[in-house]
């Protein structure tokens, strides 16, 4: 099997294309020049655009070229696209900060050495557009009737959606417009949840230059209910180890439900689908081999072997009893915080092991506190220097979520 269409199917990456079967002969004869756009809201890409970013890697390993569009110019407009409510509006000095974050993560994957990939910014033409030329040249070739039958847009005209974020669609189409007009590119990819923009693209490029244009959209990362993967008690699972430590993101995936992990393994690592589908086939005790696989490759992907090695040692140092230093989520403390005491559930949420005293009260009561492997079930309980051992203390939320608190 060597058309990457074929792999990027089995895989179970794509999820709607607009000309399935020109672009597979395309893609088969054909070195293709694609783009994925990300938007600079925040200064990491979390685990949800880790499938566009391997999306790429899939496609220029077969020797196409992708462009990893940032959107430096559309993120001063927010795209609407799976929002109830408008978005926070960022400086332009914000969005070049979360910029430059995004570039350096996006290099794990993707080779952007002697041209084989191409890192663009959209604010290089959206910011200096002439607003009466923009409208006579772009916006006379989207029907506005149509515009609002738009996913994208309908779930917003119930609560209201701005003039500003109606321009958002015209914005991403003419990316693709100037994206095939500089850089010969033919092919938008993107998350399924961009569907609407990514056809208005390919519309604008056929209507003002007279040519093929593709868009093929990538399934979102969901579990086997249906909702969306990567949420953690403290948020996001961070692909920036500052925000989520390797440990914590390692052992995300080595937690994940059974019913998920070949999906897993097929989308977010480069193992071959052979062993995927032995790995897939476990049962009982024996598929926490596969979680183990699939927990180490991902975080090699993101934070390197280094890492990987580390996360991986401690997981298995946890649950010998045994704590390795360095590897699990910690945080340090004065020693001045725990000389009259701080009650638990405090802590707790202080911790971000939980969102709330009530939701730590909770869980306590559940059975779900260890202070250095001993249940605690009283609530009220108020943790001092004198529970600490070597300066150092082990909690544990659950059977598999640890977090040690240390004093200075």
């Amino acid at each position: 099997m060597s058309n990457v269409f074929d792999i990027l199917k089995e895989r179970g990456y794509i999820k709607q294309t607009t000309h399935e079967e020109e672009i597979r002969e395309l893609l088969e004869k054909e070195k293709v020049t694609f783009y994925i756009g990300f938007d600079p809201t925040a200064d990491s890409l979390h685990i949800g655009h880790f499938i566009a970013m391997m999306f790429m890697a899939h496609m220029q390993k077969a020797g196409h070229r992708p462009i990893a569009l940032v959107g430096g110019g559309t993120a001063m407009v927010g795209d609407p696209s799976g929002r109830t409510d408008i978005r926070q509006m960022l400086t332009k000095e914000k969005i070049e900060h979360n910029a430059n974050c995004i570039k350096k993560q996006l290099e794990k994957l993707i080779d952007f050495s002697d041209g084989k990939a191409i890192l663009a910014n959209n604010a290089d033409w959206l910011l200096d557009l002439n607003y009466i030329d923009f409208l006579r040249e772009v916006g006379s070739h989207f029907s506005v009737n149509r515009m609002l039958t738009a996913e994208c847009f309908k779930q917003r005209l119930e609560k209201g959606l701005s003039f500003l974020e109606f321009n958002y669609m015209l914005m991403q189409g003419y990316d693709f417009y100037v994206l095939n007009e500089k850089y010969g590119c033919t092919m938008q990819l993107g998350g399924d949840d961009q569907w609407s923009n990514m056809i208005a693209g390919m519309e604008l490029v056929r209507r003002k230059s007279s040519k093929q244009a593709y868009a093929m959209t990538c399934t979102l990362l969901t579990n086997s209910e249906g909702n969306k993967m990567g949420k953690t008690a403290k948020g996001a699972l961070w692909l920036d180890p500052e925000k989520t430590s390797p440990y914590e993101f390692y052992q995300y995936w080595r937690n994940v439900d059974d019913s998920d992990v070949e999906k897993c393994l097929r989308l977010l690592t480069f193992i071959p689908m052979d062993e995927i589908k032995k790995l897939g086939a476990l049962e009982g005790s024996e598929i926490n081999k596969a979680k183990e696989v699939l927990a180490y490759e991902v975080t090699k992907l993101i934070h390197g072997e280094e890492e990987a090695i580390k996360a991986q040692n401690a997981a298995k140092s946890l649950f010998g009893g045994n704590a390795e230093d360095g590897s699990i989520p910690s945080t340090e403390f004065d020693q001045s915080k725990f000389q009259e005491g701080i009650g638990l559930l405090a802590l707790l949420t202080e911790l971000g092991l939980t969102k709330s005293n009530g939701e730590a009260r909770r869980l306590v009561q559940q059975g779900g506190v260890y202070i250095e492997n001993e249940m605690i079930n009283d609530p009220s309980m108020i943790i001092t220097i004198e529970n600490f051992n070597d300066n150092k203390l082990m909690i544990r939320k659950g059977k598999k979520v640890y977090h040690q608190v240390k004093i200075v």
